[in-house]
C-alpha cells in the first residue's frame, strides 16, 4: 500500500475533512452535540468565511465607555480587514468609523488608543471632525464638496457603559430589545462612570471559537485553582449532573443562592437567568449568580478586592453578574469591580483576548485596592485557558481528530456552535 493509499483510507475511516470537502458540505453535516469538525478551526476558507457571516455582520464588544472618558479620546482595532476607529465626539456621544481616508483610502490613525482634537491623515493632512466630517483638504479644486466625503460611520451603541460596534449596513434588529433585556442588570453598578484599572492583551494560539468554547464550560475547571477559590465548580450542572466529588461545594452554592436572591429582592436588583444563546440572532446569556467564601469577589477568599464599590451598592456581597454575548465577549460585574473580556480573530489559529478591569471612579490604586490582588485570579486563568485552547487548536489539526460529543454540563458550547452554524448556514443559502 502506498502513502497515497494510507492517507486515503485514514481520511476515509477517521471521518477527518477531505481536501476536497467544501465549506457547504461541513456545514451541512455538522452532527449536533458534537465538537465541529478539523476545518472550521485550521482552515484559511473558514476564517475568511468566520469574517463574512459573523464579524462583518453582528454587533461585537470591542471597548467600554471607561476607556473613552473625554471628548477626543479614541480607540482603533481590527475586525479581519475591517480597522475601526471609535471616538468619544462629545460627553455622551460616540462614534465609529472605519479607519479609512476618504482621499486615497490611506490608514488614518495608527495608534491603538490617543486622545486628538481632529483626526489628521498622516499622508496628505486631509482633516475630520471626530464627528467624522472633512474639515480641511489640502490643494482641492473650487467645485470640490467637502461633504461628499466625510469618513465612513460604522454603527456603534453603548449598552450599561459597554460599548458595542457592527460594520453591517443593516445589522441584526434584536439587538435593541437584548440591550433592553441586559441594560438593567447592568445599571446599578454604574460602568459608564468607572475607571480602568488594568488592561491585558493576549494572543492564544487557537481559533477564536475554541477560546469561545472553552469559556463556555467549567468541565476543566481543575485547571484553574485560583478561580475555584470562589468560583464554584459546579457550573452548567443540573442536580442530575452533580458528580459525588462536588455534592458538597453544590449544596454551598445552594445555601449562598438562597441567601443571595433574598438580597436581590430586597435591593431590587433582577438576577433571574435569561439564556437565549442560539435563538436569535444576538445570542446571549445573563445571570446574577453566588460566589463561594465571603462571596465578594475574586480572591482567595472571596472578600472583596476593592474597598470603593461600584456604584451605589450597599453590600459587597452580591455574587457575579455573569453575562455571555454572541459572538466575542462575556463579562463578570461584581460589587467592587468588573471584568470585561473580548475576543477577535487574528488567524485561523491565533486570536486576539484583551480583558479589562474596571473599578470606582475614586478608587485609588495602592488605597482601596492592590492591582495585583485584583488582577491576580482571571490573569492566571487567562494563561490558564491560552495553554489548554492551544493543546485544542494542535489536536483539531490532527488527520486523527474527529468530532466528539459533548457532556451535559457543556450544553452552553453546543449552544454557541448551533448560533454559530447557523449564521454561516443563513450567510452561504441566502
Amino acid at each position: 500500500m502506498t502513502a497515497q493509499d494510507t492517507t486515503t483510507q485514514d481520511t476515509t475511516t477517521q471521518g477527518s475533512t477531505t481536501q476536497d470537502s467544501t465549506a457547504h458540505d461541513l456545514v451541512a453535516r455538522r452532527t449536533a452535540g458534537h465538537s465541529l469538525e478539523g476545518a472550521f478551526y485550521t482552515g484559511q476558507e473558514f476564517f475568511g468565511l468566520d469574517i463574512e457571516a459573523v464579524f462583518a455582520k453582528h454587533w461585537l464588544f470591542v471597548a467600554t465607555d471607561a476607556e473613552l472618558p473625554e471628548p477626543g479620546d479614541y480607540l482603533t482595532l481590527d475586525v479581519g480587514p475591517y480597522s475601526i476607529l471609535l471616538v468619544r465626539h462629545g460627553g455622551d456621544d460616540l462614534r465609529a468609523f472605519h479607519n479609512v481616508c476618504r482621499h486615497r483610502g490611506a490608514r488614518l490613525l495608527d495608534q491603538e488608543q490617543g486622545s486628538v482634537g481632529n483626526l489628521v491623515c498622516g499622508y496628505h493632512k486631509w482633516t475630520y471632525g471626530t464627528d467624522g466630517a472633512l474639515r480641511h483638504a489640502p490643494s482641492q479644486p473650487p467645485d470640490f464638496d467637502p461633504g461628499c466625503f466625510g469618513l465612513k460611520p460604522v454603527h456603534v451603541r453603548s449598552v450599561g457603559g459597554l460599548v458595542f460596534v457592527c460594520v453591517a449596513e443593516e445589522p441584526p434588529a434584536d439587538f435593541a430589545e437584548v440591550a433592553a433585556l441586559i441594560e438593567p442588570y447592568l445599571l446599578p453598578h454604574r460602568l459608564r462612570e468607572a475607571k480602568v484599572a488594568a488592561r491585558v492583551d493576549l494572543v492564544e494560539d487557537g481559533n477564536w471559537k475554541l477560546v469561545m468554547e472553552n469559556n463556555r464550560e467549567c468541565y476543566h475547571c481543575d485547571s484553574h485553582p485560583e478561580l475555584l477559590r470562589s468560583f464554584f465548580p459546579t457550573y452548567g450542572c443540573t442536580e442530575a449532573d452533580v458528580p459525588p466529588q462536588l455534592r458538597s461545594a453544590h449544596e454551598r452554592y445552594l445555601r449562598a443562592d438562597a441567601e443571595l436572591r433574598a438580597t436581590y429582592d430586597r435591593l431590587g436588583l433582577p438576577f433571574a437567568l435569561v439564556e437565549e444563546l442560539d435563538t436569535r440572532a444576538s445570542g446571549f446569556r445573563i445571570q446574577r449568580d453566588a460566589l463561594d467564601l465571603a462571596g465578594e469577589s475574586f480572591t482567595p477568599d472571596g472578600t472583596a478586592a476593592c474597598r470603593r464599590l461600584l456604584g451605589d451598592l450597599p453590600t459587597a456581597r452580591l455574587g457575579h453578574l455573569s453575562l455571555h454575548l454572541q459572538p466575542n465577549a462575556w463579562f463578570h460585574v461584581l460589587s467592587d469591580h468588573a471584568v470585561t473580556f473580548s475576543v477577535l480573530p487574528v488567524a485561523p489559529g491565533k486570536t486576539a483576548l484583551r480583558t479589562t478591569w474596571l473599578v470606582h471612579p475614586d478608587a485609588e490604586e495602592g488605597v482601596d485596592y492592590d492591582l495585583g490582588t485584583l488582577m491576580k485570579v482571571w490573569r492566571a486563568t487567562n494563561e490558564q485557558d491560552a495553554r489548554l485552547v492551544a493543546r485544542a487548536q494542535q489536536g483539531v489539526g490532527s488527520p486523527a481528530y474527529e468530532p466528539g460529543p459533548y457532556a451535559p454540563t457543556e450544553y452552553q458550547v453546543e449552544a454557541f456552535c448551533n448560533w454559530y452554524v447557523t449564521r454561516l448556514r443563513e450567510h452561504l443559502w441566502r
